[in-house]
């Protein structure tokens, strides 16, 4: 990747409507700033505390939502795959896995997603060190598919919250590939009494500007147009209308630092 990503997209798809809402305003933002745009949306939630929280709409109902997004819109998508066996159907309809926080050590999943000649994004685990994460891209490296990238998403701190360690984009980027910043997920408060995860989405812009200055090469961003109605992760997305200004000032502090990369 040449040319600063966003990952952008709700936590799980929900229905059509909401989807396509959140994937055509953020391309058309995309396009206007020069950033490359990947939609992202989880097709099913496999990894959700509570046994009755939401995990999805059906697998192929959702991942047919993807596929018509990508089609339509000309735009790539990306979904999280949590078991081996789910990548042979998935990757039809998408352009990139993504490889979940809590999984990125696991070697069979790595391994298929890497032969699946996909992208693969691998996101750091909360309880990972950024140098230890050069064994995860290791492993889809060894499958001769290079278009591999990491994203941080901070680490736990106690049992209820997270802490991003503003040195873990410079550390990760040694490994030599790109390195994306998880805005969202980073600001969760997570394990709490409820079943349901909480947070604090008024840092998301801290983190990104944090983010920009020490060298992302991209964004993570889970946003909805009214998050608090939203059925994955309400308290950690971030309201669709304020994606602009964010990106915008991000932008800036990049182009000062060094300029915009095209492609």
């Amino acid at each position: 990747m040449n040319k600063f990503t966003l990952i952008a997209g709700p936590c799980a798809i929900e229905d059509n409507d909401t989807a396509f809402l959140i994937a055509s305003k953020v391309n058309e933002l995309c396009k206007a700033l020069g950033v490359h745009y990947i939609f992202k949306g989880s097709y099913k939630k496999a990894n959700r505390s509570r046994l009755n929280s939401f995990s999805g709409i059906g697998d192929q109902k959702a991942l047919d939502v993807l596929s018509t997004i990508h089609n339509e819109l000309h735009i790539d998508t990306i979904t999280d795959v949590h078991e081996t066996k789910d990548i042979a159907h998935v990757k039809d309809h998408v352009q990139h896995l993504q490889i979940p926080a809590f999984l990125c050590r696991q070697t069979e999943l790595l391994l298929a997603a890497g032969k699946s000649g996909q992208g693969v994004n691998i996101k750091k685990g909360q309880f990972m060190s950024a140098e230890a994460m050069k064994f995860a891209l290791e492993k889809v490296y060894s499958t001769g598919n290079k278009n591999v990238w990491l994203t941080e998403r901070g680490n736990s701190f106690g049992y209820n919250d997270l802490v991003v360690d503003a040195t873990s984009i410079y550390k990760m980027k040694q490994h030599g590939a790109p390195v994306f910043m998880d805005c969202t997920h980073a600001v969760q408060k997570p394990n709490q009494n409820s079943g349901i995860t909480g947070g604090d989405p008024s840092t998301i812009e801290a983190i990104a500007l944090s983010a920009i200055a020490t060298g992302a090469d991209g964004f993570f961003i889970e946003t909805h147009p009214n998050p608090s109605t939203a059925k994955s992760d309400p308290h950690t997305m971030l309201k669709l209308n304020l994606l602009e200004k964010i990106l915008v000032k991000c932008l800036r502090v990049k182009e000062a630092l060094g300029g915009i990369n095209q492609e």
